[in-house]
């Protein structure tokens, strides 16, 4: 992984796992996109590239403010995250390489993995060095640092992954991004 980036393996029992894609899951979907997502704590506007004060969705969910709380205190927030985004990725669907808004959110960024194992790809913005990391359900991801600003992840478009030298299928996956709104012009 990149330089300020790091991992908490088993941040959510399999128990915990499930019942949150239930909650999940008993939400609406927004399909503006690729792939399906939802957006709690504020909405991010895709095409502008920007969260203005008119994208206030409110407080988190009841089921979601004990998580970001906890994902505030491990992943070094200093403060609890007041956005999450959800995307499902079912086989075949990826994220394009990026860097999460530089103005809109603050020096963290924190991924709960739910459902399917899949690779990240990193690439140093820079000089081109490639990394990868495999993040297994109920992992966290946390960039901070040179991996938030410097790095960009990618979610490669495809069927499977090569993990630990066997081709292993896609399940679906959903992420659950936290970010602190910084800035809302």
């Amino acid at each position: 992984m990149p330089p300020g980036a790091f991992s908490f393996r088993d941040f959510v029992s399999p128990e915990t796992a499930s019942r949150l894609l239930a909650e999940v899951d008993a939400n609406p979907w927004r399909d503006d996109l690729k792939r399906r997502v939802q957006h709690y704590g504020w909405r991010y506007d895709y095409r502008a590239r920007q969260v203005t004060q008119d994208l206030r969705l409110g407080p988190l969910p009841g089921w979601l403010a004990p998580l970001a709380e906890a994902v505030g205190v491990e992943g070094g927030f200093g403060a609890i995250p007041d956005q999450v985004i959800v995307n499902e990725y079912l086989p075949g669907q990826g994220i394009s390489a990026h860097i999460d808004c530089v103005p809109c959110f603050g020096p963290v960024i924190a991924s709960l993995s739910l459902g399917g194992m899949v690779e990240m790809e990193f690439r140093h913005a820079a000089t081109g060095v490639r990394r990868s990391h495999v993040l297994p359900e109920g992992s966290l991801l946390v960039l901070s640092g040179p991996a938030r600003y410097e790095w960009t992840h990618a979610i490669p478009a495809r069927r499977s992954d090569v993990i630990e030298g066997v081709r292993t299928a896609r399940t679906r996956r959903v992420s659950l991004t936290f970010r602190s709104v910084t800035q809302t012009p």
